[in-house]
């Protein structure tokens, strides 16, 4: 049976490198994006030409619920089902402690937690049908928390515990695991070479990862890990043992 994979955040970086690898193994994709409108049709065109009807792409706001729901449904009824649920989308905003707002407060964990609960209980009926999975992506300061970065440490926190949580409660029809990058891609704003060259100092394997590298470890929990889950993957060089 073919199989079919959610994966939000999709139009680009890491939710595009999971994309890319997923489909080369023979799966359909259903690359979810917001604001990311250009680079997510190419990707979909992109697919598409390697193997006809075998990538689509939905806009969606996961910050609003009504577009949320919409984005489930049609997710399950692309290809009339679905087998994995990829949780990549999130937002990494920084945060000085005493100036943080209730807004930064709520986009951050309306992004990071709520939004892959709510995808996830909308989608378990489905991927319950089909024995799938979900894979959430997470990060390894949501254990020690990054300066800097409160509530997105606090976010990944929770969704870190979201996971070990759907594992026991959608067990054992759904498997539900998370990857933890380290240093994979940099922020785009906000981050000088000196501050890049303090982290990597940190990393055991002194260099920065790749996009391919947590791509393989979202692969291996969806395709090869049967008897695996309620596990955190942690991808990041060996930073953990310094962070």
């Amino acid at each position: 049976m073919q199989k079919n994979v959610l994966i939000t955040g999709a139009a680009r970086r890491i939710g595009a490198g999971c994309a890319r690898l997923l489909h080369s193994s023979g799966w359909r994709v259903i690359l979810h994006y917001h604001s990311s409108v250009e680079q997510a049709i190419q990707l979909r065109d992109e697919l598409n030409a390697i193997r006809k009807n075998s990538a689509t792409a939905i806009k969606a706001d996961l910050l609003n619920m009504a577009e949320l729901t919409d984005l489930a449904s049609l997710a399950c009824q692309t290809w009339n089902g679905l087998d994995a649920l990829v949780n990549n989308a999130s937002q990494f905003q920084p945060g000085q402690l005493g100036r943080i707002s209730e807004t930064d407060w709520e986009q951050s964990i309306n992004s990071n937690l709520k939004a892959p609960f709510f995808l996830s209980q909308l989608l378990a009926p489905a991927l319950t049908a089909r024995n799938g999975c979900i894979v959430n992506l997470v990060d390894i300061h949501a254990e020690n928390g990054l300066a800097g970065y409160p509530v997105y440490s606090i976010s990944k926190a929770g969704l870190t515990g979201m996971t070990r949580c759907l594992a026991k409660e959608l067990a054992p029809a759904i498997r539900v695991n998370a990857v933890a990058p380290g240093a994979i891609l940099w922020p785009e704003t906000g981050m000088n070479e000196a501050q890049k060259a303090e982290i990597l100092q940190k990393v055991a394997l002194q260099r920065c990862g790749s996009v391919a590298d947590i791509a393989k470890a979202v692969q291996f929990l969806i395709c090869d890990a049967d008897y695996i889950t309620g596990q955190i993957l942690t991808v990041d060089g060996g930073r953990h043992l310094r962070v």
